[in-house]
Formats: C-alpha cells, sequence, structure tokens
C-alpha cells in the first residue's frame, strides 16, 4: 500500500489507506453467463460503457447522453443493478452512471435495461474511483452508495470505499448540496461509514432511517438483509456549499 495518506483510523488505532486505483477487490465474474444476459454483454454493453478521455482531460458528462438530461446521478457498486434501473425508470429526465466492477451485475443491469427499454443509464465496469477523478468539479446532482461490501476483517477494513481519498473523490464531484444516499446492514460499517463521512469538511448528515424511505428503491441486498433478520440504516448527507473561491479540499 505505500505510504498512508488517508488519517484513517481502524478500531485499534493502525492507520490505513484506500487502495490503489484501479486496483479492483473481490470477485469479477461468478457464474458462467448464459443466454440473454450474455447476449446482451456482446451486443449493449459497448453502445452504454464509459470511456474514459485521455490522461489529464476532464470526462463531458452530458456528451454521454442524448438527448442531453436535465441532471446526471451516480451510483458506486451498483450490484446486480435493481436499483439503478429504477431509478432510471422514474427518472427519465436524469442521466445515470453506474459503476459496477462484478460483470454478473453488469450483465444483470443490461438485461432490467432492456426489459424496461430504459435509454438512460450509462456503464463504467472498472474502480469506481478511475471515472471519479475524471468527472468536472459540481457535475453531479446526486450518489448512491448502497450495500457495499464491509469487508469486516480488520485487515481488509483499507479495501472500503468511505476514506478520505474516496471521499475527496465524491466531494469534488458533487455539486451544492447534492445529496448522498448512504445505506448499509452491517452495523460495524455503518458506524465506520458515519464517523468517516463525519470527519470530511464536504458532507452534513439530513437523514437517518431504519427504514427505507420515500424514494429510495430497493436492493436485492436489502431483502437478504431484512430476511435473515439484519436491520439496515439509510443515511443521507447533503454536500456543503463551496464558499466564493475556496479551494475544493482544504490545506494540510
Amino acid at each position: 500500500m505505500g505510504t498512508d495518506r488517508s488519517g484513517g483510523r481502524a478500531s485499534d488505532g493502525a492507520r490505513l489507506s484506500a487502495p490503489p486505483v484501479g486496483r479492483v477487490y473481490g470477485r469479477r465474474r461468478g457464474r458462467r453467463l448464459k443466454g440473454k444476459k450474455a447476449e446482451l454483454l456482446d451486443s449493449r454493453l459497448g453502445s452504454l460503457a464509459i470511456d474514459l478521455p485521455e490522461p489529464n482531460r476532464a470526462l463531458n458528462v452530458q456528451a454521454l447522453f442524448e438527448p442531453p438530461r436535465q441532471a446526471v446521478w451516480l451510483e458506486i457498486g451498483f450490484g446486480g443493478g435493481e436499483h439503478l434501473a429504477a431509478q432510471a425508470a422514474a427518472h427519465p429526465e436524469i442521466g445515470f452512471i453506474g459503476c459496477e466492477p462484478f460483470i454478473n451485475g453488469v450483465s444483470n443491469l443490461l438485461l432490467l435495461l432492456d426489459e424496461g427499454e430504459i435509454g438512460n443509464v450509462r456503464i463504467f465496469s472498472e474502480d469506481a474511483r478511475l471515472v471519479l477523478q475524471r468527472l468536472p468539479p459540481a457535475s453531479i446532482q446526486r450518489a448512491f452508495l448502497l450495500f457495499p461490501d464491509p469487508w469486516p476483517k480488520r485487515r481488509h477494513q483499507e479495501r472500503r470505499f468511505v476514506t478520505p481519498e474516496g471521499l475527496d473523490l465524491l466531494a469534488n464531484c458533487l455539486a451544492d448540496e447534492a445529496e448522498l444516499r448512504v445505506a448499509t446492514d452491517h452495523r460495524a460499517l455503518g458506524e465506520w461509514m458515519q464517523e468517516r463521512l463525519a470527519e470530511h469538511f464536504a458532507f452534513r448528515l439530513s437523514d437517518r432511517a431504519d427504514e427505507r424511505p420515500a424514494g429510495w428503491a430497493s436492493t436485492r441486498y436489502e431483502s437478504k438483509a431484512i430476511a435473515a433478520g439484519r436491520q439496515p440504516i439509510y443515511l443521507s448527507y447533503r454536500r456543503v456549499r463551496r464558499s466564493a473561491g475556496a479551494k475544493d479540499a482544504p490545506d494540510g
């Protein structure tokens, strides 16, 4: 991992850092794909996939969608795509960017988009931080981080997305007052994320609920958690307004 630059700490005080950008932890593939899902990976993913621009150039977010959309929302780790597809169907005026390296999840999303004739989703099937680094400042009006892998073992906690580095990337691309929705059924991860977000200069908690709020689409992972008797928590944050002429992150 090299020198830690995050300032994050595990419960025993050990310093943690974000994983190297571009390195994806966890499985990339599950069961062998067959039938319609396999066909859609070949026929549809290419037209929906996001190609990053040359180094040091920002991604033209609105150019991803034809016609251009009123706003762009982002989901980090969309899993099986149920939430992303439901949000996109409910908000055709919005463009959606979904990030998910697990190819079986990507194929499931493609199936949902095909069945629902949903055309306002674009997909990045690599490390989400790669695209976050290329998003222009204040270009995203809402972001979702729902039921991420908790990486519960202490030696794996550095693999979590909610670190100072990850939050810095989100803070840069979120518009002022943009909403960040976070959910988990893992108590320790929930506490971890709330601590990291409370420490970060760019986020303020606007709501905390033990029942899924109105407007939050369900996910497969949420259903599994509830069926197993685990109580999810649902957190809403707002991106703090930038001061005129201020840098996007504090010095130091």
